[in-house]
């Protein structure tokens, strides 16, 4: 079971205020803000994700300031939006190039080389083309004959976004939620954390439905046909440049070669990144506030506020995964009577949160700049943006019933994401 929670009392070293907190979570001062952030920030993985998160922080401080000034905040096609474009048509040349290659050397022959040398560069292509998405195969993938109820609210908060709804709803671990297109009729797939799905209030859940949908209408490049899949094969390139580690001699003089392209890709990826980043950055803050237009700004904020908490979720995941994992299963009813509980262990951590555990994730994430990821704003950001104004009432209410009727849908899916989970752990 979860650590039980613990008032704890203590004095702050710094001013001496009396400081009352819960055992579970990082003993913090208000009055000064000693010990607010005790961990210190998650490396960066990479040159890339630090040039994401600069961006996103820059970006978001600036369009929030745009907000809060009342500037006209519509997406709109800018010079940067047609130069990413430009560019992303480039790099889908350069794949064309190879095809084209490869195909004129096929058919020129030079004694066989012309053979080898068109078969290489017609795989080249081939792997750097743009690839049409296909359903998961990993994770439960629902239709509208599965789950009648969860789609027709769906449909619902897809009205009041106004856009169209979605085709199919993947449920997978994360704690997270996304929109994506999938097939060659870019049909549209909607894909639900479970984690996160549970612990949401049902308003807050329609909050989460409504900013992702939002996404459809809101002119995010990154998402795109051309620019997104031209990042997707950026990426790619990226990758297969990347230095073999240890190298032997042969291998050292393949990293040799690998510079310049490995250079030129990333310098290509980089821009791309910062040509869509503000376009991106716009784009959240929108699907935010068509989230708290469908939602109500309450229900926007409180989704903001389970945002901040899921490195906790997280580590509640991890732990009831090893916990599991030292007890083994000793049969299949066992192992589905532990996933069932799962969802209640982790819906009564949630509740059991406290506000100042809340208050000291904001104000620690103004410090470090706590971001659910690279292509979003600081989550501190997004929340103020939502709080600019009157607050906005709901134009989808949660009906009666339906949140049973959509649990009971979601029963097997449930099962079966906990079980995985429980075995493999969150992010596997």
């Amino acid at each position: 079971m979860p650590d039980i929670a613990r008032e704890t009392t203590q004095s702050c070293p710094e001013c001496g205020t009396e400081i009352r907190g819960d055992s579970r979570f990082a003993v913090w001062c208000a009055a000064c803000d000693w010990n607010v952030d005790p961990e210190e920030s998650r490396p960066d993985k990479g040159r890339l994700d630090r040039a994401e998160r600069a961006l996103a922080r820059r970006h978001g401080e600036q369009l929030l300031a745009e907000m809060l000034s009342g500037r006209e905040t519509r997406p709109r096609r800018d010079a940067s939006a047609v130069a990413a474009t430009a560019l992303a048509l480039t790099v889908h040349g350069v794949t064309l190039a190879l095809a084209v290659g490869g195909v004129w050397c096929v058919v020129a022959g030079w004694g066989g080389m012309g053979m080898v040398a068109g078969l290489v560069l017609l795989a080249l292509a081939w792997a750097l083309a743009p690839k049409v998405r296909r359903l998961p195969d990993d994770w439960p993938v629902l239709l509208r004959a599965d789950a009648p109820e969860l789609f027709a609210s769906v449909d619902e908060v897809a009205r009041a976004v106004g856009t169209r709804s979605v085709h199919a709803i993947a449920v997978d671990g994360s704690i997270n939620a996304a929109v994506m297109t999938y097939g060659v009729r870019r049909r549209r797939l909607l894909v639900l954390g479970m984690p996160l799905w549970e612990v949401l209030t049902p308003g807050e859940r329609i909050a989460l439905l409504g900013h992702e949908l939002a996404h459809y209408a809101n002119g995010d490049t990154r998402n795109g046909l051309v620019v997104g899949s031209a990042m997707r094969t950026l990426s790619l390139w990226h990758h297969t440049f990347q230095p073999i580690p240890h190298p032997s001699l042969i291998e050292m003089a393949v990293n040799a070669l690998y510079v310049v392209p490995r250079l030129l890709v990333r310098g290509a990826l980089v821009l791309l990144v910062r040509l869509t980043s503000r376009a991106g950055m716009r784009a959240e803050y929108l699907a935010d506030r068509l989230a708290a237009r469908t939602a109500s700004t309450q229900a926007a904020v409180g989704l903001m506020d389970r945002l901040l908490i899921t490195g906790s979720l997280d580590v509640l995941l991890r732990s009831e995964a090893n916990r599991a994992g030292l007890a083994g299963s000793r049969s299949v009813r066992a192992a589905t009577a532990r996933a069932d509980e799962l969802w209640g262990l982790l819906t009564a951590f949630v509740a059991s949160v406290p506000e100042r555990e809340y208050e000291r994730q904001r104000r620690a994430g103004v410090r470090r700049g706590h971001q659910v990821d690279a292509t979003h704003p600081p989550t501190h950001l997004r929340r103020a943006s939502l709080l600019v104004g009157e607050p906005v009432a709901a134009a989808v209410l949660p009906r009666a019933g339906r949140t049973e009727r959509i649990t009971a849908e979601l029963a097997a899916a449930r099962t079966e994401v906990a079980r995985r989970l429980l075995r493999d752990g969150p992010g596997a």
